[in-house]
């Protein structure tokens, strides 16, 4: 931190520290402005977090909590408020790295808004500033520095660039006349506030494309598929999907080396079904989509998996196979449904192919539990 940018923070020092003693009234029980027990608690442990960091995120921690009030997250290494003022997320750290643009100075404050930034213009921006970070899916432009007004000031310069407004060239100058002009308390507006309008978040995200040849799409707004067949063959995808990272989560456990084995064959075998199943709807001219009901697959098998990876490896191994039993005869089920849904013989034969591997995992998943027993009664 320079000589110039101390002499700021003294000043915000003092704002900080005076809403902070404040908000340590407000938190006393004997005050007449009672708060919950929460959100006493919530003061005390970012109070109590701050005191043992560097002096540069201490300082921004207090600025932040006079400004919008308590953290909604507070561990030892970091601080989020969500929706504050105009933005959709603040972030500050405790580690501090180091950026020269436009001075030397440290960055551990971020901000973020909801932003769809046009993928041309990407490259433009990170050029600008090397602070800034882009995340399309989300649809989120973050700004990182020390001070919220630098933030706000590259977030309406990354604007401007983005509208074709400046170049890189024009807005890396304006920045550091911008800080300079702010340090003779002139205050320009591009540091005071956001100069365009926010966008709202589902309007910025941008969930990108399927590149994978067959691979499933996403559902219409209401999260359904106008052919039967297109549900049936996501499914089926989903299923395996599935079958493989339970596969994989086995294969870094130490289990008994029959139960490995049976994971590494599933692994493969559903692998390869996977890809039989996109090939089967490229062939028949059929998409596979998420609907809501593949969304419910997926989510009940990631449940049911959540429960079992925690487990000790001798633990893992006999759960893993109550779990596979448990999904294979699911599947056996979804399978006979859609069996009577379709009219597409490729598909019909298809699934019917697919039920008689399912139903020979089944069989071996049994057969190891039976022998997993045997051992144990031993």
């Amino acid at each position: 931190m320079n000589r110039l940018q101390r002499g700021m923070g003294a000043t915000l020092l003092t704002f900080a520290t005076a809403a902070l003693i404040s908000a340590t009234a407000l938190a006393d029980p004997s005050s007449e402005n009672l708060v919950s027990k929460k959100q006493s608690a919530s003061n005390s442990n970012a109070a109590k977090q701050l005191s043992s960091w560097p002096a540069g995120p201490r300082l921004a921690g207090h600025e932040m909590i006079a400004k919008y009030g308590q953290p909604q997250e507070v561990t030892d290494h970091r601080m989020i408020w969500h929706d504050a003022g105009s933005f959709k997320r603040i972030l500050l750290t405790r580690e501090e790295l180091p950026h020269h643009f436009p001075i030397v100075h440290m960055d551990y404050l971020e901000h973020t808004i909801s932003y769809n930034v046009p993928h041309d213009k990407a490259d433009e921006l990170l050029a600008f500033d090397g602070a800034i970070s882009i995340y399309r899916v989300g649809g989120e432009l973050s700004a990182r520095c020390d001070l919220e007004s630098n933030n706000v000031l590259t977030l309406n310069l990354a604007h401007d660039i983005i509208e074709g407004k400046k170049n890189v060239e024009q807005a890396r100058k304006e920045f550091g006349e911008a800080v300079m002009a702010r340090t003779a308390a002139e205050n320009p507006e591009l540091t005071a506030a956001l100069q365009f309008k926010r966008q709202a978040p589902e309007i910025a995200a941008d969930t990108d494309s399927v590149t994978i040849p067959g691979a499933p799409q996403p559902a219409d707004a209401k999260g359904k598929a106008t052919d039967p067949d297109a549900e049936t063959l996501a499914l089926l995808i989903a299923a395996d999907m599935d079958e493989v990272h339970a596969a994989m989560i086995a294969s870094d456990k130490k289990i008994d080396e029959p139960i490995l084995a049976f994971a590494r064959m599933l692994h493969e075998a559903h692998g390869k079904h996977l890809k039989a199943t996109a090939e089967v709807g490229m062939s028949n001219n059929i998409t596979p989509i998420v609907t809501k009901k593949v969304s419910a697959l997926q989510d009940k098998h990631a449940d049911a998996l959540a429960k079992i990876v925690p487990l000790d490896n001798d633990a893992f191994g006999p759960a893993y196979l109550e779990f596979m039993v448990k999904a294979h005869s699911d599947a056996q089920n979804m399978i006979d449904k859609r069996l009577a849904m379709t009219k597409n013989e490729e598909i019909k034969k298809h699934l019917t192919e697919t039920r008689e591997t399912i139903t020979k995992h089944l069989q071996e998943a049994k057969s190891l539990q039976g022998e997993a027993t045997r051992v144990t009664a031993l």
